[in-house]
């Protein structure tokens, strides 16, 4: 995900620039330097909380789903999945996977999925794994009894 290093960079020059325009226009004044300093400490802990923890890539290849992420890849079976959360509020958005047995990304792998023209509306890959998933484990506890 290109956003989750874009962002930052974005972000800290964006600070780095105003900081330096305080110094140049008026000497290191200190109070004037706070500002930028506090907006970088917030901006790190909440891209900290909502863009370092997102993988690069996922991609659906029918029972698996390929993570990708720092030029590591692995499989996670779609049976390895033991939920699937969808948060479309979040800037970016995003898809959180909790899975049954860790994997190199950990036990919970959070993307953000393409949204298309709805950025609000629920994410098509998520309502798809969540449907399949379900189905897979209603196919797994067969029949209902009677």
């Amino acid at each position: 995900m290109m956003g989750k290093r874009f962002l930052p960079l974005l972000w800290f020059g964006f600070l780095a620039f105003i900081a330096s325009a305080m110094i140049a226009e008026g000497g290191p004044r200190v109070e004037f330097l706070v500002i930028p300093v506090v907006l970088g400490l917030v901006g790190y802990l909440l891209m900290r909380r909502f863009v370092f923890d997102l993988v690069d890539e996922v991609w659906d290849a029918g029972d698996t789903l390929i993570v990708k992420n720092d030029n590591q890849e692995e499989h996670i079976a779609l049976s390895e999945i033991a939920s699937i959360a969808h948060s479309p509020s979040f800037s970016p958005p995003r898809v959180t996977l909790t899975l049954n047995v860790p994997s190199r990304f950990g036990d919970k792998i959070s993307f953000s999925p393409l949204t298309g023209f709805s950025p609000f509306g629920k994410s098509k890959i998520a309502t798809e794994l969540t449907e399949r998933l379900e189905a897979k484990r209603r196919a797994a506890a067969g029949p209902p009894e009677h």
